[in-house]
């Protein structure tokens, strides 16, 4: 008899979903402070802006490296492993002099993150029946934006308490020192949900595409990409559109608040309403991915996102600008939401089962580079053209991330 998907995932808290919100809850206290921090250090406005993009580039670095430990050493040691180093980049902070010393200790706080995070979906990819892997996943994605939610509240809290950002740094170390304990002397995953039947989840029926013959235990990350090059390069481009999405919209929401004429307290408003929709339908689309297949979640998704920048774009010199502000804030975060999991859940689809942590690395490398690329595109458009052609760009690549959603992702949710 097939356990029950709320006794599954309860099981799954305490090495996975509790270790999520713990690293998340730590990185998104720090995030805030790098850029006062890399000041206090001696950096410039765009040195700062240099320094906080560190961890970003740490993760996009990571992704590959992680997919080769992984593979190596299973996924609980990698966690492992990742949570340590994260830890000895943490314990840098309180003694980061300089700029360089800084910089390398929020790198490496990125590039354990991207470890962490692979060896979880690696993990979940392997084990959690293909049914209800979109819940999972979404729950899972659900677990580190409460995390990254919750962080800069208390950090702020710790700040106004202490007076001092070293408050935040310690914070964050002990978070990473109980996930560490967490994931070491709690059930190991991998033998945990060891026994019992799993039907077959590998990613050639899910992926709409043929695929050829699964590597085997031992093929690497390099000669796995090689193998999945096709996939990667028409589902990976896919999914770093939508990664370039979410990532814009970070970066587009405050800036166009700026160019409108908003104040600080009413730009964080808008945009705080619009993450809080987002984090409230994490789990309906895994129920929707679930139940009626990946791309009912994809879709509505990436449409609703592309016509709100467009439209967006176009409101800047409304006398309701400020409202329609407000309006599309509010259908990005809707739309940002719907597709919560879905980058998780896809690359777990795509996975080999045997052996997914080498081709999961350059999954997260693809989605990575979108995150990390869009606002450098936005930012470099709006310094030779208006903001407003700028946000559009935004709109007219998600329509063609829409394309082609459209064209290679399946039609069935299910096995075939």
């Amino acid at each position: 008899m097939a356990e029950p998907i709320a006794k599954f995932l309860l099981r799954l808290a305490p090495m996975i979903y509790g270790p999520t919100l713990l690293f998340a809850l730590g990185q998104g206290a720090l995030i805030p402070l790098i850029p006062t921090m890399a000041t206090r250090a001696g950096a410039d406005l765009a040195t700062s802006g240099l320094v906080a993009s560190a961890l970003v580039v740490g993760q996009l670095c990571g992704n590959i490296p992680a997919g080769w430990l992984v593979a190596k050493v299973g996924e609980r040691m990698a966690m492992v492993i990742s949570g340590f180093l994260a830890l000895a980049g943490a314990l840098m902070l309180p003694f980061a002099s300089n700029i360089g010393v800084l910089a390398l200790a929020i790198f490496i706080n990125g590039f354990c993150a991207a470890a962490f995070g692979l060896a979880r979906h690696s993990f979940m990819a392997t084990h959690v029946p293909f049914h209800f892997r979109a819940r999972a996943l979404a729950l899972l994605g659900g677990s580190y934006r409460f995390g990254m939610f919750l962080g800069p509240f208390v950090g702020a809290l710790l700040l106004g308490s202490s007076g001092h950002e070293s408050a935040v740094i310690w914070f964050l170390i002990a978070c990473l020192a109980v996930t560490v304990l967490l994931v070491w002397f709690g059930p190991d995953p991998e033998r945990e949900f060891e026994a019992g039947a799993r039907e077959p989840i590998t990613g050639e029926a899910t992926a709409g595409v043929s695929l050829p013959d699964s590597p085997n235990a031992k093929e690497g990350v390099f000669s796995t990409m090689v193998r999945f090059r096709a996939v990667l390069a028409r589902l990976g481009l896919a999914a770093s559109t939508l990664s370039a999405l979410r990532a814009a919209r970070q970066v587009v929401l405050p800036i166009w608040g700026v160019a409108i004429g908003l104040d600080a307290q009413t730009i964080s408003l808008v945009v705080g309403i619009s993450g809080a929709l987002d984090f409230a339908l994490f789990y309906a689309s895994g129920q929707v991915m679930d139940r009626f297949g990946r791309l009912w979640a994809v879709i509505p998704s990436m449409l609703m996102m592309s016509f709100a920048f467009l439209m967006l774009a176009l409101t800047g010199g409304w006398d309701s600008a400020t409202a329609w502000f407000i309006a599309l804030a509010a259908v990005i975060g809707v739309a940002n939401g719907l597709s919560s999991g879905l980058l998780l859940t896809l690359g777990a689809d795509l996975a080999p089962k045997q052996n997914p942590a080498p081709f999961l690395g350059s999954w997260r490398t693809l989605t990575s580079a979108g995150a990390a690329a869009a606002p450098v595109l936005f930012s470099g458009m709006a310094a030779v053209a208006p903001i407003g052609v700028a946000t559009a760009a935004m709109g007219v690549i998600g329509l063609f991330g829409t394309w082609a959603f459209l064209r290679w992702m399946p039609r069935k949710g299910g096995r075939a």
